[in-house]
């Protein structure tokens, strides 16, 4: 029932859509901020190393014609509409709650211009109704930081248990439920398995949102009553947030159909892949990424959310995805940069007795770099058995961080000694409110650090 996670793209060779420079909001929302500079006054600057060559990018299939027989990617939604409508008093409400809001209909729009091409495209692959594309918009307003009181992550809002049974890798560097490509794979794939269980869309998203035990169970209520066990019929036995989770995306397929009856405006979208896909080879600061793509952060981050750390770790299979005319700035930047990639290792934690402020003078930096890179409160110490990250040292210099550690680091902590216990209190693989998305640090690493062959970690 698991899903295998495709990391596919399409058409890099098509031309790239104008980009969409439209901040997140929540978490996620910052200005644009500037290209991060080689080197600063608080950071020492990488030494000179032979260039490890770190990607390429992927040839992708060719796209079907039948896709580009519109203009605009919201024709290519219209024309694949195929859930029934329902015409009700919760329609009417929430089409006027996204009318009386262009606000959040446009920074929603701007958003999702970055995805709904690649969204659309796979579901026309399976088959499946276009409007689904749509269905964002009520889980995460196509925020792939979104998180809710319930730790659903990403786009399309999986919880930890549900990402790991679609294959979503969930560790201390990484998050897949927030990641474009494997969030969107596992919810389609999620989202057919509902509808072959119920034969019916209505009731398959009613399960995605309430859980195909609940939506069964009620199904079961009203057959042993007679009743009928359409989605409106059993609505009165779901709860509110599931009640209008139909509606609500209901009312946004009214919206998209017609948006000029609402007096809304979508923002053209062109029928075009926003991004392609660049493998990654060796470890890579993200800062350092960003620079070479020549990429704000916040844009960069928009389309790589997944990573929680300010290093991109992971093997040959690991991918950046960059719009494409970045792609080609990404490989020719690489091409000059002849410095380390990543400033970043590993550190097991193994007695308590070690504390950030010992670990930040043994690996020439301060204890706020430490806490900035994992995320660890002040007034907190780290647990033992913890894997954290601290910057390079001359016998690290030319190691990537070896995958095994990296699916198994754990980062625990808890209040200092004589303190009170940290709201922020974990123990986890994965990441929380405080860990997505990092903010960006650069590890110092001694202008004498030297080394020739690069190897794994052990």
């Amino acid at each position: 029932m698991q899903a295998r996670i495709k990391t596919s793209l399409l058409a890099a060779l098509i031309t790239l859509a104008p980009a969409v420079s439209q901040a997140l909001d929540g978490a996620a929302a910052s200005a644009t901020l500037p290209l991060i500079p080689l080197a600063t006054p608080a950071t020492a600057k990488l030494p000179t190393t032979e260039l490890l060559p770190v990607s390429k990018v992927i040839a992708k299939p060719a796209v079907s014609e039948d896709a580009f027989k519109e203009t605009d990617v919201w024709g290519r939604i219209r024309t694949g509409y195929a859930i029934p409508d329902i015409n009700n008093e919760l329609v009417q409400k929430h089409v006027s709650w996204y009318s009386a809001r262009p606000d959040h209909m446009a920074r929603t729009t701007q958003r999702a211009s970055r995805y709904l091409f690649h969204v659309v495209t796979e579901l026309e692959k399976r088959g499946m109704p276009t409007e689904l594309a749509l269905l964002p918009f009520i889980e995460s307003a196509f925020n792939p930081q979104a998180l809710s009181s319930a730790n659903a992550a990403g786009m399309w809002q999986f919880v930890p248990g549900t990402g790991k049974d679609y294959n979503l890798k969930q560790d201390a560097f990484k998050d897949e439920r927030r990641g474009i490509l494997a969030s969107t794979d596992a919810a389609l794939s999620y989202l057919q398995r509902l509808y072959d269980m119920f034969g019916d869309w209505q009731l398959a998203l009613a399960a995605y949102n309430w859980g195909e035990g609940n939506v069964q169970k009620a199904i079961k209520r009203n057959q042993a009553a007679g009743k009928p066990t359409d989605f409106e019929s059993l609505a009165e036995l779901m709860p509110a947030e599931t009640r209008n989770y139909v509606p609500k995306l209901q009312a946004v397929k009214n919206i998209v159909a017609n948006p000029a009856q609402f007096s809304l405006h979508l923002p053209v979208i062109d029928n075009q892949p926003y991004f392609t896909a660049v493998d990654k080879t060796s470890d890579i600061d993200l800062a350092i990424a960003a620079q070479l793509a020549e990429m704000s952060v916040d844009e960069f981050k928009a389309l790589n959310p997944q990573f929680n750390r300010p290093v991109i770790t992971g093997g040959e299979q690991t991918q950046i995805l960059l719009p494409k005319a970045n792609a080609e700035k990404f490989n020719l930047n690489l091409a000059q940069w002849g410095r380390a990639l990543s400033s970043w290792t590993t550190h097991k934690i193994t007695s308590a007795r070690e504390r950030i402020e010992t670990l930040a003078s043994k690996f020439h930096t301060t204890p706020e770099v430490i806490r900035q890179a994992n995320n660890i409160p002040s007034k907190s110490v780290l647990k033992a058995g913890s894997t954290i990250l601290v910057p390079k040292t001359s016998s690290s210099l030319h190691m990537d961080i070896a995958p095994e550690v990296a699916d198994n680091a754990v980062v625990a902590f808890e209040a200092d000694r004589g303190g009170k216990r940290s709201s922020n209190y974990k123990q986890a693989k994965g990441g929380t409110a405080k860990d997505a998305p990092v903010s960006l640090v650069k590890a110092r690493v001694p202008r004498d650090a030297a080394g020739k062959k690069k190897t794994k970690q052990n």
